[in-house]
């Protein structure tokens, strides 16, 4: 590993800017900066997931190695020209998906975010990375980012909604169904 932080606090981002992994400072709300951050972001709601949840192992493995996933993707973000997303994780992401959708009931009907506390934060996650998808979109309108970061992040908010649909149903809750016709 490389350097430590044997201080927390560096002064360094006391005028506005912030420093990439290729030692540039950029201003702190620029397009990279959003797209990390909000990446950050997307990986603390996982974290929230699986400190309030208690489901099958298989989607904690799973949301776990999300994580490390989305940490290498933010690295890659905070480093212009770095390249740590492979297209493997998007299959992963893809074999899990199938996997976890196999045996739920098809949808008929839209759900809203609800039924159950770690199902509430699998829909907020799921939210965020969508977030973190357009603000991936606006820095590709201005710089280079590879197709796999944004095939990665849409995948992964696809996965969320499948494990809020199973994880529904491990807390014993019930899916909160759009009504149309509500009065």
């Amino acid at each position: 590993m490389g350097n430590r932080l044997s201080k927390i606090y560096t002064r360094t981002g006391d005028d506005g800017t912030t420093g990439l992994g290729d030692g540039q400072r950029i201003a702190k709300d620029a397009p990279r900066v959003e797209a990390f951050g909000t990446v950050d972001e997307a990986n603390s709601a996982i974290g929230t997931i699986l400190a309030v949840a208690s489901f099958p192992e298989r989607f904690r493995r799973c949301l776990i190695t999300v994580q490390h996933d989305l940490f290498e993707l933010g690295g890659e973000l905070c480093i212009p020209g770095h390249a740590a997303i492979e297209q493997s994780f998007v299959d992963r992401l893809e074999a899990d998906l199938d996997a976890f959708n196999a045996d739920l009931p098809p949808l008929k009907d839209f759900i809203l975010p609800g039924g159950g506390p770690a199902t509430a934060a699998c829909h907020v996650a799921r939210t965020i990375v969508r977030r973190a998808e357009r603000r991936v979109i606006t820095l590709q309108g201005n710089e280079d980012v590879r197709d796999e970061v944004l095939r990665y992040l849409n995948r992964l908010s696809d996965l969320l909604f499948v494990i809020a649909r199973q994880v529904v149903r491990a807390e014993n809750g019930k899916e909160v169904l759009w009504d149309r016709d509500r009065t």
